[in-house]
């Protein structure tokens, strides 16, 4: 399908039957109730099975595993909410609007089998949050845009991928594996919907109990280590298969999309998050070190959101604008430092004093943008 036949569907789809208002989150109830506890250990989730209420519930989740990890709420495949990069021995709050019925939890390793999470409906609920669906009509349909775009560079630079590798072209397959992935982590928190697909093409070695043996590990991160570790294409032939079908799968699901409102706004933090939190230190990439082509890849992405909300914010709280404008800036400055010919240097040539510097900033404007979904009604 064309990027112009699949825009103007999503503007179909926002004008029609029950038109933008349907995308929004369901609102909360006026009064929260106190968190709901939930532990997830090395075999899975205890409680295994929750039960709460319609409307805002918080979830307080205890890491009382050997591994940090992240917990989602899963709609079928659908990943409705999550908190990424728990710490074994910490616990975190994640705040989800859940409409009535039955959901799956991730329980840790993707190996653990899921835990259930029923949703009761309620009689009635708050009023509707202050942005309304003309504003977000057009920021939601630009973006739905830019995800197609990027998904389709990501089947275009996939097949360019996979066909190096297939052609046993070491040198080649490893200067393609970073700007093809970039097309990935720039849609992330899009892709990330998807649970099993995310799971195939971009979960790391630590997700699974036998790690980089596990038969589970598969997609661009077990290739990583064929190409980068092993020197080997061979080794990668029948996990490329896999990936080329997972991404034209991705791209076929993500054409038939309508991406909530909630998704889009939130997914801005949730891009800067992932830097601060876990790919700082290296371990995305650990194989081939190219860590800093997802850093400014995931800055794309939530820049891009940003900057088509960005019109809506600067009504309500101009302020912010300005900080979050300065914060990016800053950001970008820091990764220029790295950049060499088209792309950047390896994440093993920075040191720990720069990892550290680099931090700051990228936590700070993760900090900001974190507020940026309440800020426009849609917590």
């Amino acid at each position: 399908m064309s990027t112009c036949r699949a825009l103007h569907r999503t503007l179909m789809a926002l004008t029609a039957g029950g038109g933008l208002l349907g995308l929004l989150p369901a609102p909360a109830l006026a009064a929260e109730a106190a968190p709901v506890n939930v532990t997830v250990t090395d075999k899975g989730c205890a409680p295994n099975s929750l039960t709460v209420a319609a409307g805002k519930s918080t979830f307080a989740i205890k890491n009382a595993s050997q591994r940090a990890l992240e917990w989602e709420i899963l709609d079928g495949v659908m990943v409705v909410e999550e908190r990424e990069n728990i710490l074994p021995g910490f616990t975190q709050k994640l705040s989800a609007t859940l409409s009535a019925g039955r959901y799956q939890m991730t329980c840790g390793l993707l190996n653990n089998p899921k835990g259930q999470l029923i949703v009761q409906a309620t009689a009635a609920s708050a009023p509707p949050g202050p942005v309304s669906a003309v504003d977000l009509a057009g920021p939601l349909a630009e973006y739905k845009l830019y995800v197609l775009r990027e998904v389709e560079a990501l089947v275009i630079g996939t097949q360019a991928f996979v066909a190096a590798i297939k052609a046993n072209d070491l040198a080649k397959a490893q200067a393609l594996y970073a700007p093809t992935r970039v097309h990935y982590e720039r849609i992330e928190p899009v892709a990330e919907l998807f649970s099993d697909l995310d799971k195939a093409i971009d979960s790391r070695a630590d997700d699974y109990e036998k790690r980089e043996n596990d038969p589970g590990f598969v997609g661009f991160h077990k290739i990583e280590k064929f190409l980068f570790i092993d020197k080997s294409t061979a080794a990668a032939q029948d996990t490329a298969d896999r990936l080329m079908h997972d991404v034209n799968e991705l791209h076929s699901r993500i054409e038939n999309l309508t991406i909530p409102a909630g998704k889009m706004v939130g997914g801005a933090a949730d891009l800067i998050e992932e830097v601060a939190a876990t790919k700082i230190t290296g371990e995305e990439d650990r194989y081939s070190h190219t860590d800093l082509w997802d850093f400014q890849a995931n800055i794309d992405g939530a820049q891009k959101i940003y900057t088509l909300l960005r019109p809506l914010e600067a009504k309500r709280n101009p302020d912010f604008v300005k900080r979050v404008d300065d914060n990016f800036q800053d950001v970008d400055v820091i990764l220029a430092k790295y950049k060499s010919g088209d792309g950047f240097q390896t994440y093993d040539k920075v040191t720990e004093s720069d990892r550290r510097a680099m931090k700051g900033p990228i936590t700070t404007l993760a900090e900001d943008l974190s507020t940026l979904r309440g800020q426009l009604g849609l917590e």
